[in-house]
């Protein structure tokens, strides 16, 4: 990670090298946390933020779900990113908004922990590397399933829950595979360790519902906005771990990943082992729109 100027803390900008917790903080002991991940692009009008509100809208929705107090409105989280990417003189970046209790309790009752806010940003590539986003990653199915809805909020990013993403990504990459997706209990496809998965069969796209225990991804709910606006048939259903070997086409989606190809899983190559013609559309679209060049969706761009 390169390093910059500034974090936005608690309502104030401070050095990258103060924004520094305390131990004895409750979210480090228990993960009670929700954060974002959001992508600045650079434009012809300058850098732009990809959905900001919404992002920091779902921020909001998510804490309330865990019941973390958050002294801050989405509106002020807003302007709190754009006052970090341009204090650091950022163009093309990364944005990570967090809530998290801090000091004041200690046990598993959180009352009396302080909350604390911060929004960080800095330069970052492609999640899953350059060759992927080109030819597609090798991608496992992990022996560990994807947290449950009754068990967690799998449609709010709890930090404590992205352990079982932690987990199934060191499982991968210790089998040779760049990335895992995970089953839910039920046995059926939920998500990627941080993606939205996407499958196409005859020209059909697929990809789960929020009820398998899938983020309902802002990345996501944009390339199906733009794939359908495109003439493309989507639908959100359960699939099951042989609709992933017979695709033609599997791709998955994300702030981090963008839209990033599969060209294998479980060792079995997905259709040619390129990007096929419909992940290389969603590629396109979804990079065209993000970059300001589609006039129907610059709504989704927030400049800085």
């Amino acid at each position: 990670m390169e390093s910059v100027k500034y974090i936005w803390m608690d309502g104030e900008l401070i050095a990258w090298e103060d924004a520094t917790v305390h131990v004895l903080s409750h979210a480090l002991h228990y993960g009670t946390g929700v954060f974002e991940g959001i992508r600045a692009y650079d434009t012809e009008d300058g850098p732009a933020v990809f959905r900001l509100t919404e992002h920091m809208q779902r921020l909001v929705r998510g804490a309330a779900a865990y019941q973390l107090p958050l002294p801050y409105g989405a509106d002020e989280l807003t302007k709190a990113a754009r006052e970090v990417v341009t204090a650091n003189e950022l163009g093309a970046c990364y944005i990570r908004p967090i809530v998290f209790l801090g000091t004041g309790s200690m046990g598993l009752n959180p009352a009396g922990a302080e909350p604390r806010v911060a929004v960080a940003a800095w330069r970052w590539g492609a999640y899953l590397g350059d060759e992927g986003l080109q030819k597609g990653i090798r991608v496992g199915v992990s022996s560990w399933r994807r947290i449950h809805q009754s068990m967690f909020i799998p449609d709010a990013k709890g930090t404590g829950g992205y352990i079982n993403s932690v987990l199934a990504r060191l499982e991968a990459n210790a089998n040779g595979f760049d990335e895992a997706l995970l089953l839910n209990m039920d046995g059926y496809i939920a998500e990627g360790s941080g993606e939205n998965l996407f499958l196409v069969r005859d020209g059909i796209v697929r990809t789960p519902p929020t009820q398998a225990g899938a983020l309902n991804g802002i990345t996501s709910q944009s390339v199906i906005e733009l794939l359908r606006d495109d003439g493309v048939t989507i639908e959100e259903t359960n699939l099951t771990r042989s609709d992933v070997y017979y695709a033609d086409e599997a791709f998955f989606t994300g702030t981090a990943a963008e839209v990033t190809p599969i060209r294998e899983v479980d060792r079995r190559t997905i259709g040619t082992g390129s990007p096929g013609p419909i992940t290389k559309r969603a590629q396109e679209l979804f990079m065209s729109a993000a970059t300001g060049k589609l006039d129907a969706y610059r709504h989704w761009l927030e400049l800085v």
